[in-house]
């Protein structure tokens, strides 16, 4: 059955199926309830604003530590932009083999499309990233004006680097020449125009996130404060993600 983009926001690749299944009910986060990452949201906005109006734009990397709004940002352009005709096509690393035919099936619809692949990364010896990079930069066709890609990783260049690697470096004339293998892992990374990263929050900015969520709060917020703190400890690191764990957990019927 064939997606109404006119109504659909999004839909997720299913592989066995073959096919794109419409998702109609989405994550209702909004852009203003992401603090902490105003130069993110910032970029962000700004590059996909400009690719909905028909200007160039480029595919973006959203690569840093864990929990620090990445995915959200993405979910937060949605809701942002319905209305002026951004829609999104989730698809899963180990899906991306398909990735020249899910684009075929949205490249004539009037719609702008970001394909969004959450968690990007690759290890050593997987080949599914050359669908990847075809798409990013167009084989003998060129992309579509109307899809970009939109990923988020924990690695800059999505692929382990070694430091075994590093030792086929050469300095010519002041100039590094990096080996074969790390030229094959920048090679990918360097197709996403736009690189946006992210941060573990210090302290100070994972409080503020902390009495945001807890602005009627009438206790002791120095307390309030210390198992916030302690939460984050447990949890692995301070990010957008515990401080919003850390208020469900704390809120009482």
């Amino acid at each position: 059955m064939s997606i109404n983009w006119n109504e659909t926001p999004a839909a997720i690749w299913r592989q066995l199926k073959g096919s794109l299944r419409a998702v109609r009910t989405i994550d209702p986060i909004r852009l203003d309830q992401l603090l902490g990452i105003d130069d993110q949201k910032h970029t962000l906005v700004r590059n996909t604003e400009k690719f909905i109006a028909g200007l160039p734009a480029n595919n973006v990397l959203l690569w840093g530590s864990r929990g620090t709004g990445k995915s959200s940002l993405i979910k937060g352009l949605l809701n942002e932009y319905f209305d002026q005709g951004l829609r999104i096509v989730e698809v899963d690393k180990d899906d991306l083999v398909y990735l020249p035919e899910i684009v075929d099936e949205i490249r004539d619809q009037p719609q702008r499309f970001i394909v969004y692949c959450d968690d990007l990364s690759f290890e050593a010896g997987e080949k599914t990233y050359k669908a990847l990079k075809s798409v990013l930069e167009g084989s003998i066709e060129s992309p579509p004006d109307n899809v970009l890609i939109y990923a988020t990783s924990n690695r800059r260049h999505l692929m382990p680097e070694y430091m075994s690697e590093n030792l086929t470096s050469q300095v010519v004339e002041t100039e590094i020449h990096h080996g074969e293998a790390i030229e094959e892992k920048i090679s990918l990374s360097d197709r996403f125009g736009l690189w946006i990263s992210f941060y573990p929050f210090n302290q100070d900015r994972y409080l503020e996130i902390i009495d945001h969520y807890f602005k009627s709060f009438s206790g002791d917020r120095n307390e309030l404060h210390r198992k916030a703190i302690q939460f984050a400890l447990q949890r692995g690191g301070r990010s957008g993600r515990a401080a919003y764990q850390f208020y469900k957990n704390s809120v009482e019927k």
